[in-house]
C-alpha cells in the first residue's frame, strides 16, 4: 500500500501541472488562515461593533430625551412665571371686578376661594359669580379675561336669563380659575459671625 501511494505521488509530480501543487497548497492554507481569523478575531470585532452601535443608539436616545426634558422644563418655567403669586390673588379678583366695570358689566357678588392641587407649591384659585350686561359687553368682558396677562381659564359659563326685546340684558353664571404659585423662598446664608441673614 505504501509503495502504491509513493508511486502515485511520483507519477503526479512528473506531470506538467506538478509545479501548481505548492501554489494550491498555499491557497488552501491561506483560505484556512482567513477562515480562522474571520471566525475568531473578526467575529469578536463584529460583536463589539454591534455592542458599540447599541450603546451609541442608547446614548443618542438618552440625549434626545434629555434635550426634550430640558425644553419641557424651560416651557414649564415660562408658564409657571405667568401664574400670579398667592399674595396677588386678592388684587387679581379686584382686577376682574374693575374689568367688569370698564366693560359695563354688572358683577354683583364675586366669590373666590382656593383649592389644593397635587402640584407642590401651587394652589388653584376660583372666582365665581353672575355677570349681567348687554351681550356684546359680556362678550368683550370674556375676551378681555381670556387675553389677560395673567393666565385665567373660564371653566364654566351658563346662561341664566336672556334678555327680551324690551330688556336686552343677559345674565350668566361664570366660573373663572387660575393657578397661584407660592412665594419664592428666601435663601439663607451664614456670615462670618454665624448669624442668619436673609
Amino acid at each position: 500500500m505504501k509503495t502504491l501511494v509513493s508511486r502515485q505521488l511520483a507519477y503526479y509530480l512528473r506531470q506538467a501541472y506538478a509545479p501548481l501543487f505548492p501554489l494550491l497548497a498555499l491557497a488552501v492554507m491561506a483560505l484556512l488562515a482567513w477562515y480562522v481569523v474571520h471566525t475568531t478575531a473578526l467575529g469578536s470585532a463584529e460583536y463589539q461593533k454591534q455592542e458599540l452601535q447599541t450603546a451609541w443608539d442608547g446614548a443618542r436616545q438618552q440625549f434626545a430625551r434629555h434635550k426634550d426634558a430640558m425644553r419641557a422644563k424651560e416651557d414649564l418655567r415660562q408658564v409657571w412665571a405667568v401664574f400670579p403669586l398667592v399674595r396677588d390673588f386678592a388684587p387679581l379678583a379686584l382686577g376682574v371686578t374693575e374689568e367688569a366695570k370698564r366693560d359695563h358689566i354688572t358683577l354683583p357678588a364675586l366669590s373666590y376661594k382656593t383649592e389644593r392641587t397635587p402640584i407642590p407649591d401651587a394652589t388653584k384659585a376660583v372666582l365665581q359669580g353672575t355677570v349681567t350686561g348687554h351681550y356684546g359687553d359680556v362678550r368683550r368682558f370674556l375676551y378681555n379675561l381670556e387675553s389677560a396677562e395673567e393666565l385665567l381659564f373660564i371653566e364654566d359659563l351658563n346662561l341664566v336669563r336672556s334678555g327680551h326685546l324690551r330688556d336686552p340684558m343677559v345674565t350668566f353664571n361664570i366660573r373663572i380659575a387660575t393657578y397661584l404659585r407660592g412665594e419664592p423662598t428666601q435663601v439663607l446664608t451664614l456670615d462670618a459671625d454665624d448669624r442668619i441673614k436673609s
